[in-house]
């Protein structure tokens, strides 16, 4: 009996072990092992790389004259050296970019070629081409050129799927660094999705060398594909220190196509402003996590308000795309197509509402002047005892009001209360409160959520960050 069970022990072992080095072989096979050159692929894909030479006018303004007394001698010294008005000189810089299209599509950054006077365009073999510009888009620096190569035959490159990329892939750069043209490079996808400043940014950041130069030109997956166009690096030094950030290629095909057809961008449009969601706010609002986009406000007339999104609307799902935080959502809405009619799911005092919104155009609202626009009834007042003053979301009219320029968050201080908190922290009309502790207001809940959590830990003060005269200070209001 007891062979007979040590038998059955060993078979169940003998079985788990081939199964598990079964597993390791399959992981093995789809794992890509590290290249042992990059030589073919280098010697296959310089040709569709060019250097980009521009030529821009810059106006320098000519010094002011020293003031001197009247009849001194050294006033017509310093005359004979100044010459009236401002003078130009012609600044000449370079990068790089790629060819999409055998007739003649060149991709590189917007910044490369921004207020160029004149774009020159040199192939791999030397030969050049002066380029013009199809279309740009400073939102994610990306431009779209065209030449005509007449006889000369072009070689294009792909775009490939960004999205499949896995952190720990070898990437390829080529590029014109420091104007050594035909600079090959290679690193790993350091991470992905990075956002560097802008509502658009979907950056890959890898280890491949990149310098100046570098800009506009394509990084390469081992297939051959462009998976990013490299933009940016990190330096203290202004030299590259292994971390450079390329615009990834679904988001640069989805832009040059519309540079392409429209020669502009046309972008989905919601029509509100939106913040961040954190713990705290979560917790003030009702919800077991925190998660979505909060509405500070929703564009008067725009798609959002005419679907019924209200100030407060948490919204946690955009055409089936669930919106896991603030900065995903201009995004999905920027990459769905004008006019589409969409569902919009929010939370709402808890519940959940299906609202279905028909997008508008991101650069017709900006044209005209549509982005921030709240009406009459979405501005909101509150006064705060416990603090001793009265506050306004920003408007129109209290902007004109207090004459605030430049200043786009932020709730404004309309009133505030003698031998107040306020009053004795030097609050005044005019002023805008920036961040309660550490959270941005773009509305006044964030205020009342700050005042609600800081008497449940029993703080005994609240840190205002408000925008004054000549910038901005911190203020510590006690909670009377």
């Amino acid at each position: 009996m007891y062979y007979m069970f040590k038998f059955q022990n060993d078979h169940k072992y003998l079985v788990i072990k081939s199964l598990f080095f079964l597993l390791f072989a399959v992981n093995v096979a789809n794992a890509k092992p590290a290249p042992e050159s990059f030589a073919d692929l280098a010697e296959k894909l310089s040709p569709s790389v060019v250097n980009i030479s521009t030529t821009t006018v810059i106006e320098q303004k000519s010094r002011e004259m020293p003031s001197f007394p009247p009849g001194s001698p050294f006033e017509d010294f310093f005359k004979q050296f100044d010459k009236p008005g401002n003078k130009k000189r012609r600044a000449q810089s370079l990068g790089s970019g790629f060819i999409i299209d055998e007739t003649g599509y060149i991709i590189t950054n917007n910044h490369v070629i921004d207020n160029a006077e004149k774009i020159m365009i040199i192939l791999f073999d030397d030969t050049s081409f002066e380029a013009t510009v199809v279309g740009k888009d400073p939102k994610t620096d990306v431009a779209l050129l065209k030449i005509d190569p007449k006889e000369t035959k072009l070689k294009a490159v792909k775009f490939g799927n960004s999205n499949m990329l896995r952190v720990g892939d070898w990437v390829m750069a080529i590029g014109n660094p420091f104007g050594f043209g035909g600079t090959v490079t290679a690193g790993i996808v350091s991470a992905r999705g990075r956002n560097l400043s802008g509502s658009y940014d979907d950056y890959i950041q890898t280890d491949a060398s990149i310098n100046r130069g570098n800009s506009g030109g394509p990084l390469f997956d081992m297939d051959g594909n462009v998976v990013g166009i490299n933009t940016a690096i990190f330096s203290q030094s202004g030299g590259s220190v292994g971390i450079g950030f390329a615009v990834s290629s679904n988001l640069a095909k989805q832009v040059t196509d519309q540079l392409k057809l429209y020669g502009r961008t046309k972008r989905g449009w919601l029509g509100v402003l939106i913040q961040e969601i954190s713990e705290e706010i979560a917790e003030g609002l009702g919800m077991k996590t925190a998660r979505g986009a909060l509405v500070s406000s929703a564009t008067e007339g725009g798609p959002a308000q005419k679907a019924g999104v209200k100030t407060g609307d948490v919204i946690i799902k955009f055409n089936d795309t669930a919106i896991k935080n603030m900065k995903e959502l201009p995004k999905v809405v920027a990459s769905t197509p004008v006019g589409k009619s969409v569902e919009l799911v929010i939370l709402r005092n808890g519940k959940e509402l299906t609202l279905n919104v028909t997008l508008g155009e991101l650069e017709l609202a900006e044209k005209d002047n549509l982005i921030g626009k709240t009406s009459k009834q979405n501005v909101k007042s509150k006064e705060y005892d416990k603090l001793g003053f009265t506050a306004e979301e920003l408007s129109e009219q209290n902007k004109s009001k207090f004459k605030l320029k430049n200043i786009d968050a932020g709730v404004v201080i309309t009133s505030v209360k003698s031998d107040s908190s306020a009053q004795q922290a030097g609050l005044n009309p005019g002023m805008v409160i920036i961040r309660v502790g550490q959270v941005e207001v773009k509305s006044l809940n964030i205020i009342d959520d700050a005042i609600k959590n800081a008497i449940k830990q029993k703080r005994k003060a609240l840190l205002l960050l408000v925008k004054v005269e000549n910038g901005t200070r911190f203020v510590a209001l006690e909670l009377k």
